[in-house]
């Protein structure tokens, strides 16, 4: 296969799942068993063009913020928490050492674990609803800290997915599926794009990026932007008309199909 067009497959692969709570690393994991595979630095870019291509979709957002109003400082506040918890407890993670390998079994089981509890706390969150509890719109101070947290869960065990993990305690502490779903996105940027330069510069400085084709990453940078863009659009619609109960589904069947991949050998 063109060295190319596993590039161009990787970088779909990637635009998907970045945001989708299914688990990016699940998927590339799985990919790779056919595809070439690629550096870390060459994920590392790829992650930061799907985090990039989501700035337009949320434009009113961002205006608010860089506008200063009152409604605008307030959830930027909160995103800064939550993204200053993550960054705090993620370098002590690393300097630790303390981080699951990205291999099969860890990745299953975690992917196995997210669709149950996604299954689950939606079926909560039903009986919330047809007991005429009305869930609330605005993310809380206590929900910021709770999703600093929640994403140094799913940078620690691999397959468990940021954005999943995040999704799962803002439902589970009474936010609507849109009001979960953008805080999310929105503070996935500052942190994968943290995360992202982070590495990158430990690769520069390990020499990781001797040798590095950059043509081929920049390939990969826009494929992943543009189907990103697409793919959290479309998300953003589906979460005002629908659960995540599919996705919880989704997890579960792929847990399982990388645990039989296992077992195949």
């Amino acid at each position: 296969m063109p060295e190319w067009v596993a590039v161009i497959l990787l970088g779909i692969i990637e635009g998907v799942t970045e945001f989708l709570p299914v688990s990016s690393t699940g998927h590339l994991l799985l990919a790779q068993r056919w595809l070439p595979q690629q550096s870390d630095l060459f994920t590392i870019v790829i992650q930061t063009g799907a985090v990039v291509a989501v700035l337009p979709l949320f434009k009113d957002r961002l205006r608010s913020v860089l506008t200063f109003s009152p409604e605008g400082r307030d959830y930027a506040a909160k995103v800064g928490v939550a993204f200053f918890i993550t960054a705090v407890l993620g370098l002590l993670v690393d300097k630790a050492g303390f981080e699951l390998p990205e291999e099969v079994l860890p990745v299953a089981l975690a992917l196995l674990v997210g669709g149950v509890l996604f299954l689950a706390i939606e079926r909560v969150v039903a009986g919330r609803v047809a007991a005429g509890r009305t869930l609330r719109d605005d993310v809380t101070w206590g929900i910021a800290v709770a999703v600093g947290l929640a994403q140094i869960a799913a940078a620690v065990f691999p397959g468990t997915s940021r954005s999943g993990s995040t999704i799962l305690v803002m439902l589970l502490l009474g936010l609507t599926r849109v009001a979960a779903t953008e805080f999310t996105f929105l503070v996935g940027i500052p942190t994968i794009m943290a995360a992202g330069g982070y590495k990158v510069l430990k690769a520069v400085k390990n020499g990781g990026a001797a040798g590095e084709d950059w043509g081929m990453v920049a390939l990969g940078f826009v494929v992943s932007a543009i189907v990103s863009f697409v793919v959290v659009k479309w998300l953003l619609r589906y979460v005002q008309q629908n659960t995540f109960t599919l996705f919880g589904w989704y997890r579960i069947v792929l847990g399982l199909a990388l645990l039989g991949l296992m077992a195949l050998g």
